[in-house]
């Protein structure tokens, strides 16, 4: 990660509070923040993920990441039926649309409750590293959790920046990471499957 890199470090952040979708993603942010004295707790929450058999893939590949540096992993509990039951009438969104920032939402907002729980301050997404994400959808999604969540700070960031992206591809291979090919959702999988 040569050159001046072009992520912002907020004021008074030490520790933050890391939404982890996988392991590939959560790579080159989690090294990032070790190498600039920042102590990430990742936290693992995705109830969008399905089958279940793909969700315990990516959960046990990102603990094993976690593991691997020693970094604290929270394991957000799964209930695929809560995520179905938040997206109702939004199924048939596009990718980008609507279903999006609403999961988005929800996922940010479990981040901020977890964030306050453990009585720290900032929070932040590993989403913002995926180049198939809206990083308006996700800033808009972060900055509504914050406000739904007294006393956290969503730390607005684009994670693609600062030679991030192609790092994450490096540490992918290091790894030997899974890397899905689909986002997650039932949706976006029966999108890419046709």
């Amino acid at each position: 990660m040569k050159g001046k890199s072009p992520i912002i470090i907020p004021e008074g952040l030490s520790e933050v509070m890391l939404h982890a979708c996988c392991a590939p993603c959560s790579s080159a942010i989690v090294e990032w923040m070790l190498a600039h004295q920042i102590t990430p707790v990742i936290f693992y929450y995705n109830p969008n993920i399905f089958p279940v058999e793909e969700y315990e893939i990516r959960k046990n590949e990102s603990k094993r990441h976690a593991d691997a540096l020693g970094v604290e992993w929270i394991d957000g509990d799964y209930d695929h039926n809560i995520w179905l039951n938040d997206i109702v009438g939004l199924e048939t969104e596009p990718e980008r649309g609507r279903r999006c920032q609403r999961c988005f939402e929800m996922r940010l907002t479990a981040t901020a409750k977890e964030t306050r729980q453990r009585g720290m301050k900032f929070f932040t997404t590993t989403l913002a590293s995926s180049r198939w994400k809206d990083i308006n959808q996700i800033e808009r999604a972060g900055l509504l959790a914050q406000e739904k969540v007294e006393g956290t700070v969503f730390w607005a960031q684009n994670w693609r920046k600062g030679g991030l992206y192609e790092r994450r591809n490096q540490l992918l291979r290091e790894f030997q990471f899974y890397n899905q090919q689909y986002c997650g959702c039932e949706f976006s999988f029966r999108a890419v499957s046709k």
